[in-house]
Parts: structure tokens; C-alpha cells; sequence
């Protein structure tokens, strides 16, 4: 069966292309999104590559939009296949959340083919941790009186936002887990992660003030090009931000007509697939800058190698 099937959605590799995702069977072999194809390949050689169809993609995700809102209108979308829903108000099946997530399931199955797996919690980072639990087609409930006990031995690193890095910090510390945490004293979190450990904290102790927000808006919008040989030149550069300038422009005016952002920079990534990102404070989007600033990138970074990424990005103001 095709589902059976290791599939990957992405570019070619004679193009220099990047998985964009994978499907379950694939991710068996280590095949992961945002992979160069040519090492997913190598990975898998019988890898199914697929081009992408982002108008159907588009389609579904409303869909399964307009399946949410027959059970709550506090929805806050975080990509194309994921959002937070509040039902504490909804007045369907009971109240009940579990027995909510599972109508949505058998919904967006019965009507768009399409397995779905939920997660049930009383805050969103609990949520969007017992979502990941019973995939790719389950649902997992975490309710009031088992927060703590599965906070106990919850790992740090399945925390939304503790990475590799602070996950190493941590384990130095002696803190692996949420109930190592709630033994440490919060000053010390202070001292060590700044803002991040109150968070750190606070999420082991299972506190999460986050409201469903609605009225999510977007923070950044961008544009990047990978290209099929790697560029030594600056002009060979120059060149690939003006084409990419005026598709900036128009993503950014979708959102925000005036132009107005709170900063803009650039992305540059070498023929060692390292990566480096430059941008400053900057009122209105302006081409000019955003040359100057690759250029000066494009100069102190670069280091001799290969370019195979340009990207030019900003970043929105804050809403009021």
C-alpha cells in the first residue's frame, strides 16, 4: 500500500533540493524536513520524492478549519496542519474535550480522507506535548489530576522550546527531568537562562498563562532561494536578491500594505550547509539596505565557501 511506502515532499537532487516532509515510514530511515535530498537519497535510496501541491494543501487546511469552528471559535492556527483549540466553553458533546478532539478526528477522516491526532490538556504546552504522544492517527488525554504525576517524569526536552543546547545545559546541572526542576530553586534558573528559566520553571510546574489567541498574527515573513551550483561571486549574489526582492515585497504587502516592519536582514547558507543570518532595526522594507547588508555578510562571513542559499526576510512590529 502507497502508505507503506517510505514518501518524502521536496526537490530533486540534480536541483539541490530540500525535504519539506516526510511521511512516517520514511522517518524510519532518519529521512527528516528541511534535509538536503541528495542526503535523504543516500539515507533511502528507495525513497518515493514528490513534488509539492500547496493548492491543496491550502484547501484541506480550510477544511479542517471550518471543522474546528463547528466546535469552538477560539482557534488559533499554527501552521497549515496544526492549532490550539479552547472548548472549555462549548456546549458539544457534554463539554467534554476528549470526546470533542475525537468527533474532530472522525471528521476530518469521513470528509477529507485525512488521519488526525489530537492532543487533550488543560494548557497549551501540555496540549501540544500530548499531541506528539499517540501519533500519526491517536489522541492522547492529560486531564487536571494526572498533570502532576506526568510532569514527574516529564523530560526537559520535551518542553516547546528547550532545544539541544539548553537541553545539555540542564543535564550539567543535574536537571533532566520537570520533577528535577521543581526541586531546583527558581534564582538559579534566573542566573543561568535569564527569562527562559522563570519559563523553564514554570512550565515544570505545570503553569502555562497562555491564552488561545485568535487573533494570531504573523512575526516575520520571508523569501530564499537554494540554487542548483553553489555561487563564489558577489554579483552571482546581487543578482538573486534583486529576483527576490519583489516576491518579498509582495508577501510582505499581503499582510502588512504599508511596509512598515521592525527589522529586515538576510540568510546565507555555505556549501558545508552552515548557516548565517544578518539583519538591524530598519522602519520600511528597502532593497538598498538589504544588498548592503548581504553584501557586509557576503564579506565578514563567507569565509572563502561556496554559497548555495540566499534569503531576505523581516521581521513585523508588534501589534498595539
Amino acid at each position: 500500500a502507497l502508505r507503506d511506502m517510505p514518501i518524502a515532499i521536496g526537490g530533486s537532487r540534480e536541483r539541490r533540493g530540500v525535504i519539506r516532509t516526510a511521511n512516517y515510514p520514511a522517518r524510519k530511515f532518519g529521512v527528516r524536513s528541511a534535509m538536503p535530498t541528495g542526503m535523504a537519497l543516500k539515507l533511502c535510496p528507495h525513497l518515493t520524492l514528490l513534488p509539492g501541491r500547496f493548492d491543496a494543501y491550502k484547501e484541506a487546511s480550510n477544511h479542517i478549519r471550518e471543522i474546528f469552528s463547528r466546535y469552538t471559535s477560539r482557534i488559533e492556527p499554527l501552521s497549515l496542519d496544526e492549532a490550539y483549540l479552547d472548548v472549555t466553553d462549548s456546549v458539544h458533546c457534554h463539554g467534554s474535550a476528549t470526546l470533542i478532539a475525537q468527533e474532530i478526528r472522525q471528521a476530518i477522516f469521513s470528509e477529507l480522507q485525512l488521519t488526525a491526532s489530537a492532543g487533550v490538556a488543560p494548557v497549551k504546552f501540555l496540549a501540544k506535548i500530548a499531541s506528539d504522544m499517540n501519533k500519526p492517527n491517536g489522541q492522547f488525554v492529560i486531564t487536571p489530576a494526572e498533570v502532576p504525576a506526568f510532569l514527574q517524569t516529564l523530560p526537559l526536552a520535551k518542553i516547546p522550546g528547550v532545544g539541544k543546547v539548553s537541553a545539555a545545559k540542564l543535564e550539567e546541572m543535574g536537571l533532566r527531568t520537570c520533577g528535577d526542576v521543581q526541586k531546583c530553586d527558581l534564582v538559579i534558573l534566573l542566573k543561568r537562562f535569564g527569562k527562559f528559566g522563570r519559563i523553564l520553571w514554570e512550565r515544570s510546574q505545570g503553569i502555562d498563562e497562555r491564552d488561545v489567541n485568535s487573533e494570531r498574527l504573523r512575526k516575520s515573513v520571508g523569501v530564499e532561494r537554494t540554487m542548483a551550483e553553489d555561487i563564489h561571486h558577489w554579483s552571482e549574489c546581487e543578482a538573486i536578491i534583486e529576483r527576490l526582492y519583489p516576491e518579498l515585497e509582495r508577501r510582505l504587502a499581503k499582510v502588512k500594505p504599508d511596509l512598515l516592519i521592525a527589522r529586515q536582514g538576510v540568510k546565507l547558507k555555505f556549501d558545508d550547509f552552515q548557516q548565517t543570518t544578518q539583519e538591524h532595526v530598519w522602519p520600511r522594507l528597502n532593497k538598498a539596505d538589504l544588498i548592503a547588508t548581504a553584501r557586509k555578510t557576503w564579506d565578514e562571513r563567507r569565509g572563502g565557501r561556496g554559497v548555495r542559499l540566499v534569503g531576505l526576510h523581516v521581521t513585523l512590529l508588534d501589534q498595539p
